[in-house]
Order: C-alpha cells, then sequence, then structure tokens
C-alpha cells in the first residue's frame, strides 16, 4: 500500500513562507536597511537570517498587518564582492558586508566571514 503524504503546512505559515520576489528593487531596499512593505499591507519584520547552500543567504520574514510569514532569497557573493572582502582581511582592516555598507561588519562563522543580515558567506579564514 503506498504512503500517503502528510497534511501540508498552509502558505505562509512558518512552515511553509511565501517567497518574496528576488527582484533588484526589494534586495536594494534591504540592503539599504528600509522597511520592506508586504503584499498584505503593512510592513515586513526579520524574524531571522541563514546562510543557505549554495553561498546565498535567506531571510525570514513576517508581516505585521496579516502575520503571514515570506522569506527572501539572497544571491551568493560575486567575485568582485569576495575579491574586495579578501582584499579587507590582507590589508589588516575589518570586513564590511558590500552590500549593506561600512556600518555592517563581517562576522566570522566557522570557517567563513559572514553578513549577520544577508546570511551570504563573503570569505573563509585561512
Amino acid at each position: 500500500m503506498p504512503e500517503t503524504a502528510g497534511p501540508t503546512a498552509q502558505p505562509g505559515s512558518p512552515s511553509n513562507p511565501l517567497p518574496l520576489p528576488r527582484d533588484r528593487k526589494t534586495l536594494a531596499r534591504y540592503y539599504r536597511g528600509e522597511r520592506l512593505r508586504s503584499p498584505m499591507g503593512g510592513f515586513l519584520e526579520v524574524l531571522g537570517v541563514k546562510e543557505v547552500e549554495g553561498g546565498g543567504g535567506r531571510v525570514l520574514l513576517e508581516c505585521s498587518t496579516s502575520s503571514l510569514r515570506y522569506v527572501l532569497e539572497i544571491p551568493k557573493a560575486s567575485r568582485a564582492e569576495r575579491a574586495q572582502v579578501k582584499a579587507a582581511l590582507e590589508g589588516g582592516r575589518d570586513p564590511v558586508c558590500p552590500r549593506h555598507g561600512p556600518q555592517q561588519r563581517l562576522v566570522r562563522s566557522g570557517k567563513l566571514w559572514v553578513c549577520p543580515l544577508c546570511g551570504v558567506p563573503f570569505a573563509s579564514q585561512r
């Protein structure tokens, strides 16, 4: 007898967040620290940030009006961004996030230098 799949989580629930469009405008607003508008009205509040396999980041957000959960996928670091962080490390300077600007320093997570606001690893420790 074949197994039947269990009930799927409701879209927008904590275990099944709705994807936000990953267009340049949305990402640019997030990198500048602006409040993102929710598709349901209100604003999106950041609940958590994590690294994902493949070098990208994932930001979990919740609508202040509807309590629906959304997820914003952050693209992995480009070569130029990685080179910029590597140059800072080799120069003895504190590495900063190339996307969030000089006000956001990178933190070490294991052997990686990661932005705590976007979850993207930009360099690895030697």
